[in-house]
Order: C-alpha cells, then sequence, then structure tokens
C-alpha cells in the first residue's frame, strides 16, 4: 500500500512539474473579443476568441451595404516557443493557410512577418488604448492600416 501511495505521489509532482506555459499566446491577451473599423466603404471587424490554451481563433469581415465583400479567419498558434499568425482567406492562396511568425513584441505592440508571401509580409498590431487598437498590413513598398475600437 505504501508503494502504491508512493509511486501516486511520485506521479503528481512529475505531472506538476511539466505543466506547459504559453506565454506567448499570451501577449496577445488584449486581443480577445470584438473590434470594429468604420470606414466611408463599410465595416471593417475581428472577433477574436479562445479555442484553447495555445490557440485563439478570429473570423474578419467587410461589409458593405450587409453584402460581405472581404472574410478570413485567423487562428495565433503557439507552438514549441513560437507565435504565428495563420490566415486563411477563402479564394485566396488555393485556400491554404499563411503562416506569419512573431519577430517582435512589446506589451503594447506584436509584429508578425512572412518575407515570402507575396503580400502582405509583415502584420502588425498595436494596442493604441484598453478600447482601441491600430492593425496594419504591409510589404513591397505599400501598406494599409485599421484603427478599431472594441465593441464588446
Amino acid at each position: 500500500m505504501k508503494i502504491n501511495y508512493l509511486l501516486f505521489m511520485l506521479f503528481c509532482c512529475i505531472s506538476c512539474q511539466q505543466e506547459t506555459t504559453f506565454n506567448e499566446l499570451e501577449k496577445a491577451n488584449w486581443f480577445l473579443g470584438r473590434w470594429e473599423s468604420n470606414t466611408p466603404d463599410g465595416v471593417f471587424s475581428e472577433e477574436w476568441k479562445t479555442e484553447n490554451d495555445s490557440v485563439f481563433a478570429a473570423k474578419s469581415f467587410f461589409i458593405k451595404e450587409n453584402d460581405t465583400l472581404f472574410s478570413e479567419t485567423i487562428r495565433l498558434v503557439q507552438h514549441e516557443n513560437d507565435l504565428f499568425y495563420i490566415v486563411t482567406v477563402p479564394n485566396q492562396n488555393e485556400e491554404k493557410p499563411v503562416a506569419f511568425k512573431l519577430t517582435s513584441s512589446t506589451p503594447d505592440y506584436l509584429v508578425f512577418e512572412n518575407p515570402e508571401h507575396d503580400f502582405p509580409k509583415k502584420i502588425t498590431y498595436k494596442l493604441v488604448k484598453k478600447d482601441s487598437l491600430y492593425a496594419e498590413i504591409s510589404g513591397n513598398g505599400k501598406s494599409q492600416g485599421f484603427p478599431f475600437k472594441r465593441v464588446n
């Protein structure tokens, strides 16, 4: 009986020591929620949710007068010590996901890059205030910015 108890305690200690942390993904906790950018051309929105302990998932849409002109799915995935921003856009890239690796970060600024991709090559997110952020896609001498406000 004592041996079983000791083995059980040893198993518990080993299990606790092997707990995985997702520090890289935690850098993007401020993504979570729904964000909108109102423009003269329509409304661009992103809604981020926790999928599991190593993945955040988002749906992104650009809507003009009740027509969806653009949509994409996004996943922030931590794999080992790296964080990837993975985008899938219907009717682009043969429906295959494109991964951008986190290359730089501060508590309120994240930079994801994929120099092999045609456009964009870089995606940045900047937390301006608790209820606003600025996203930008860039590459090949072009850039486009998106000021977002938190809507929930």
